[in-house]
């Protein structure tokens, strides 16, 4: 049987392959597509891929709230890198 630490190391290591094949619900990985098209090309959203999201399921409280995470961990990104920061190892 294997323990739920193992489970949840290879659902990480799953999701940091590729979302897409992660044993993840429909839901989230429609989160994870939204959360990297934001990171990746926020410009090409527009009110369709707003509303073809809404008609997949996601509430306007979680697209504000997906939004919210993701320019969050944006902004720490670039106030890090731009003042050279360093990761810790861990």
């Amino acid at each position: 049987m294997r323990s739920l630490t193992d489970a949840s190391d290879k659902l990480k290591a799953d999701l940091l392959a590729d979302y897409r094949r992660a044993d993840i619900s429909d839901t989230d990985k429609l989160i994870l597509e939204y959360a990297e098209k934001i990171t990746r090309d926020a410009a090409s959203i527009d009110r369709a891929y707003i509303e073809s999201l809404k008609a997949r399921g996601l509430s306007d409280h979680t697209l504000h709230d997906i939004v919210q995470v993701s320019a969050y961990f944006a902004y720490v990104n670039r106030l890090a890198d731009g003042l050279g920061v360093e990761l810790e190892e861990g």
